[in-house]
C-alpha cells in the first residue's frame, strides 16, 4: 500500500541548556544565544514515518516546517535519514505566530501538498510545550486524529493501528485514513543519519539560504534535487490576517529563567526512627498522603 506521509517538524532553540544570556532585557528568548536543534519529539515522529515507509514499499515521506531560511536544516536532517522531500514555509508574514497561526499556516501547506494519507508530528515543541498545534491542524483539515502515540504498529486496509500512552497505562486504537498522529518522546528514537545520504544532500538548500558565492553553486543547475521547496504565504494561498502576529490572539508576556535552590537539607540514617520521623514530616507538610 503506497502512502503519502507528511511529518510536521520544527527548528527550536535548545532550551535544555538555558544560561544567563538566554533571555533578552524585554523578557523574550534570545535565540542567538541558544543553538537551534530539531525538536526532539518531532524526531520521534520522523522515525515512525520512516518505519511506515519501510513497511509499505512505494510510500513517500516529506517534512513540512515553518521558520526563517535557516530552518531548511530541518529538511536536510530528514533527507539524511531517508525522507524523500521537504517544504519550508518562510515569509516575514509568518513571524510571531502562536499555535493558532502556526496551525493555520501548516494546514494551508498540507492543502497545497495535497492527497496526504497521514500527517505525523511530535506531541509538542520544547520552546512552547503546548501540545496544541497537531490537534489544531487536524481540526482545520477535518482529519481524524490520535494523540500521545508511542508506536504506529501497522497500516492496512486504509486503517492505522496505533499504541498510545494514557493515564495509567497504554491502549491500542484503530483509526481510518486520512489521519493525523502526534507522537510522544517515549516512542522509538530516530535512526541516525545515513552517510551516503549526507554526502548526497549536504549542499541541499532553499533559495533564501544561499548567498550566491558558494563554491558549489553550479551544482544547483545540474542536480535539481538540491533545491528544497520554499513557500511563502502567497504560495500556499494563505490569508495574511490569519498568519503571524496578525493571526495570533495570544502573546508571550514574559520569559523567565528560574533556578531552583535548596533551602535546607537533612542527613538521615537508615534507622527505623529516622525513617518514621521523615514519613510523619512529609505527611504533616502534605507533601505525601
Amino acid at each position: 500500500m503506497k502512502l503519502k506521509i507528511v511529518v510536521l517538524a520544527k527548528q527550536v532553540p535548545d532550551t535544555r541548556n538555558v544560561g544567563k544570556d538566554a533571555m533578552t532585557a524585554e523578557g523574550t528568548v534570545n535565540r542567538a544565544a541558544l543553538p537551534a536543534i530539531f525538536n526532539p519529539e518531532d524526531l520521534n515522529a520522523l522515525e515512525q514515518a520512516l518505519r511506515i515507509k519501510d513497511q509499505n514499499p512505494g510510500s513517500t515521506v516529506g517534512i513540512l516546517t515553518m521558520g526563517p531560511p535557516r530552518a531548511g536544516e530541518i529538511i536536510r536532517q530528514g533527507l539524511y535519514r531517508g525522507t524523500d522531500t521537504g517544504w519550508l514555509l518562510t515569509d516575514r508574514l509568518f513571524a510571531g505566530a502562536d499555535t493558532l497561526a502556526t496551525s493555520y499556516a501548516l494546514s494551508m501547506g498540507i492543502r497545497k501538498i495535497g492527497d496526504v494519507d497521514i500527517v505525523i508530528g511530535g506531541r509538542q515543541a520544547i520552546d512552547g510545550d503546548t501540545a496544541q498545534v497537531g490537534p489544531q491542524v487536524a481540526q482545520k483539515l477535518g482529519l481524524n486524529q490520535v494523540t500521545y502515540a508511542e508506536e504506529i504498529i501497522k497500516i492496512e486496509n486504509k486503517k492505522a493501528t496505533i499504541r498510545r500512552h494514557i493515564d495509567g497505562g497504554v491502549e491500542t486504537v484503530e483509526a481510518p485514513l486520512p489521519l493525523l498522529v502526534t507522537v510522544n518522546g517515549t516512542a522509538a528514537a530516530c535512526r541516525p543519519c545515513n552517510a551516503k545520504l549526507v554526502m548526497k544532500y549536504k549542499y541541499a538548500s532553499c533559495p533564501m539560504e544561499r548567498k550566491g558565492d558558494e563554491p558549489w553553486t553550479e551544482l544547483y543547475k545540474t542536480r535539481p534535487y538540491l533545491t528544497l521547496n520554499q513557500w511563502s504565504v502567497a504560495d500556499v494561498c494563505g490569508d495574511c490576517e490569519q498568519c503571524g502576529l496578525s493571526g495570533s490572539p495570544t502573546k508571550v508576556k514574559a520569559v523567565q529563567n528560574i533556578i531552583f535552590h535548596a533551602k535546607e537539607s537533612k542527613t538521615l540514617t537508615p534507622s527505623d526512627e529516622d525513617v518514621d520521623n521523615l514519613m510523619k514530616e512529609l505527611i504533616s507538610e502534605k507533601i505525601i498522603g
